[in-house]
């Protein structure tokens, strides 16, 4: 089955975010081993990104806020540690034995 938002065919998690968004991540994020001048000229166009649309900030909070509450159950999914055993006169912790 292949999912389509507006034209385009969605293959990753990625690309929905760009989608929702309307621009690449890594107009954000930067890319690994960019130059000064490459970051520079990315920099300018994220600035004239929000210059442009001044609810863009927004849209990124509630689309952040979306994908938490969807993948809330995974994201706090969390095991308990076993307790505490004393070892001697301390704890694994570090602590005074009790």
């Amino acid at each position: 089955m292949r999912t389509y938002i507006g034209g385009h065919q969605v293959v990753s998690d990625t690309d929905f975010v760009e989608l929702a968004l309307g621009t690449p991540l890594d107009l954000w994020l930067g890319v690994e081993g960019e130059s000064e001048m490459e970051c520079a000229a990315r920099l300018d166009a994220a600035r004239d990104i929000l210059a442009d649309n001044p609810d863009f900030s927004d849209r990124v909070s509630q689309l952040a806020a979306e994908a938490i509450e969807f993948h809330a159950p995974e994201l706090f999914n969390v095991a308990l540690l076993p307790a505490r055993r004393s070892v001697g006169r301390r704890s694994y912790w570090g602590g005074a034995a009790a």
